[in-house]
């Protein structure tokens, strides 16, 4: 009997590290992992629209990825909480942006969500009958409100989560 559990532990490992290999091994593909989120979102989708249900699921997922993109998009020193952290004045130090959930556990979280979210919608158990356009309705209210909450604190503190827009230096990046 322990022998079983033992081998039941050891395939768990097993299967862990092979897992953790190539999520390891997919670090540096940024578009082919992204692609990939998208292909398994629109399957997701694809699967709701076809057998008209789980929409109780759909809201949940949205609600999962709407709060994995603000992590996305926040810093991870409040500058409400914690003091300013980026430089307001042109002596003062240099500190760079860093999220509050990075982008590869931002697209790890979110890709694992969409998974649980599709692996759900084969078990009738999570069919809760709801009338979707208010799921619809309430979801656009709530994330337009959170993007302008998110937005207005950006401007607040100055700050911007992406690297495209930036102002570039000449020299900068180059090794003498």
């Amino acid at each position: 009997m322990e022998e079983n559990s033992s081998n039941g532990v050891s395939m768990k490992v097993k299967i862990g590290r092979v897992y953790q290999h190539w999520l390891d091994k997919s670090v540096i593909y940024h578009r082919a992992r992204w692609i990939f989120f998208v292909f398994a979102l629109s399957l997701f989708l694809l699967r709701i629209y076809f057998i008209n249900g789980w929409f109780i699921v759909t809201y949940g997922l949205g609600i999962f990825l709407l709060n994995n993109f603000i992590g996305f998009l926040s810093p991870q020193i409040d500058p409400e909480m914690e003091g300013p952290g980026l430089p307001t004045l042109d002596n003062d130090e240099f500190r760079p942006f860093t999220r509050r959930l990075p982008e590869f556990k931002f697209w790890h979280s979110s890709t694992r969500g969409v998974a649980i979210a599709f692996g759900m919608t084969f078990f009738d158990l999570f069919d809760v009958p709801v009338f979707w356009p208010i799921l619809l309705v309430y979801f656009l209210l709530l994330f337009f409100m959170t993007m302008k909450r998110q937005i207005m604190h950006m401007i607040k503190h100055r700050y911007v989560p992406w690297n495209w827009g930036k102002a570039k230096y000449k020299g900068a990046g180059k090794s003498r």
